[in-house]
């Protein structure tokens, strides 16, 4: 870029704001050079170590309601007397209230002081500081202006005692390609960073401390995908993980582990948000997770470590495919679906159906073959933290060939306190050869009595009968019955 005009002062940093993101420059360095110059500066601070270059070993345990816990060991050279210890590589979203460092080994350290830094650079901090200080700027046009920053607000640049002595010039950030700044203000870090101040005992330097903490912006849950037999009546079944990283930071090589269950928290407003983004990355299981029971609720224990990366989901496999039998229900509400019959695949969670292991709440995914072998997807839906031995219901869709028609035929009052409903119930199967049987289900409020009724029922709950009616193909079947509600 040519500058007419003033030249720049020489020893002054250099700010290019480039498409919003800000990019510092030391005098007489290129781009490249000061990011590695950057880095090592800050590693000359009052540190007693460097702990992006110390060894590290790392677990993680993500639960599925927006928390991961992170252990980790380090090796680290820390000096007899008081210093300050500081760990740069940590999550964004990190909990600053759960962080608890200790040493690893039978030596005495003590925690003077622990603060979380995330005061970072940006181009609005960085001028906010320089508020009635000296900058240069330098326009798109390559005119080069000198003052006293007076205000940075509403997208411009106000500079009162100029070099060129015009007063007060107010200049649109849109033209402005580059500032220069005397230094980088103090207080202002790139990344956000745990800082401890320690006080330690005269002897050999080198130190093994454990630090764990708790992390918002992960998260897990279960994708099963069912394939289902061409009978209807047995299904295959997969179960995969999918753990997602919005935390703020990568985890490499760390033994990964989840836990099922409702673990109950107390929330807080957040420290400090973030952008979020999305890849996804699949992982063969080799080996795959080992299930235990832990306290009262379920971990699975990856048998190998992985890398985690920020802003990544990542896919491993749950179990192996197993084949299990199912049951495929028709059930219809009519004052809740309408006319439509859903379509349920039902199983119990035992070993005798081809289960029995604790399924953790995730999505169920329905495929089948058609005539001509392809896969076809029949539908989805969500279950719950399932244990051994209970029921497992998925509903995949509605039936395109059966309809259920509700009618109220006639309404009474036979008394002051008393109302009675007749009601009538078309069920139809359009199917071709398909003999199917219909649970109806119907739903009543208040303090009731069947008073008569065309076919038996069940009585499930307070508020509900149940009618087991079997259609014929092209038939049409008819439920009546009539209900006295008093209050």
């Amino acid at each position: 870029m040519t500058v007419r005009g003033r030249e720049r002062r020489a020893g002054w940093l250099r700010v290019l704001i480039l498409g919003g993101a800000v990019l510092c420059i030391a005098p007489g360095m290129s781009t490249e050079a000061q990011s590695t110059e950057t880095q090592s500066a800050g590693a000359q601070s009052t540190e007693a170590a460097s702990p992006e270059a110390a060894e590290r070993s790392l677990s993680l345990t993500v639960y599925n309601q927006d928390l991961g816990v992170v252990r980790e060991t380090r090796e680290l050279r820390i000096p007899g007397g008081t210093g300050w210890v500081r760990f740069r590589d940590v999550p964004a979203r990190i909990d600053p209230t759960s962080v608890h460092l200790r040493p690893a080994d039978d030596r005495a350290l003590t925690v003077l002081e622990q603060n979380y830094e995330y005061d970072l650079v940006s181009s609005e901090k960085i001028l906010e500081r320089y508020l009635d200080s000296p900058i240069q700027v330098i326009l798109e046009e390559g005119r080069l202006y000198e003052g006293t920053l007076l205000s940075a607000r509403g997208g411009s640049l106000v500079l009162g005692e100029t070099s060129a002595g015009e007063g007060v010039v107010i200049l649109s950030r849109e033209k402005v390609t580059d500032i220069q700044f005397p230094a980088l203000p103090q207080g202002l870090i790139t990344r956000p960073t745990l800082a401890w101040l320690l006080s330690a005992p005269s002897g050999d330097p080198r130190r093994s401390v454990e630090v764990s903490y708790m992390t918002s912006g992960m998260n897990w849950h279960a994708e099963y995908v069912a394939i289902i037999a061409p009978d209807d009546r047995s299904l295959d079944l997969g179960g995969w993980v999918s753990v997602e990283n919005q935390s703020g930071a990568t985890y490499p090589d760390a033994q990964l582990q989840l836990v099922a269950g409702d673990v109950r928290r107390v929330r807080d407003a957040p420290v400090r948000g973030m952008g979020r983004a999305m890849a996804l990355e699949a992982q063969a299981a080799a080996p795959g997770f080992e299930e235990e029971r832990f306290f009262e609720y379920h971990l699975y224990s990856l048998g190998r470590r992985t890398t985690l990366h920020d802003n990544e989901t990542k896919q491993i496999s749950l179990f192996d495919p197993t084949v299990t039998s199912v049951t495929k229900l028709f059930e219809c509400n009519p004052r809740r679906d309408g006319q439509k019959v859903r379509v349920v695949l039902e199983t119990e969670n035992r070993e005798a159906t081809g289960l029995g292991l604790p399924l953790p709440a995730g999505k169920v995914r329905a495929y089948k073959r058609d005539a001509g072998g392809q896969l076809q997807f029949v539908g989805e839906d969500r279950i719950d933290h399932t244990p051994r031995g209970e029921k497992v219901r998925v509903t995949v869709g509605k039936a395109f060939d059966l309809v259920v028609e509700r009618t109220e035929l006639a309404t009474r009052k036979p008394g002051p306190r008393t109302r009675e409903v007749d009601v009538e119930i078309e069920l139809r199967n359009r199917k071709e050869d398909e003999t199917v049987t219909i649970v109806l289900q119907e739903d009543l409020q208040g303090y009731w009595e069947i008073r008569q009724s065309s076919h038996e029922f069940e009585r499930t709950s307070a508020t509900r009968i149940e009618f087991s009616v079997t259609v014929r193909p092209g038939e049409t079947r008819t439920v009546t019955y009539t209900v006295r509600y008093n209050w």
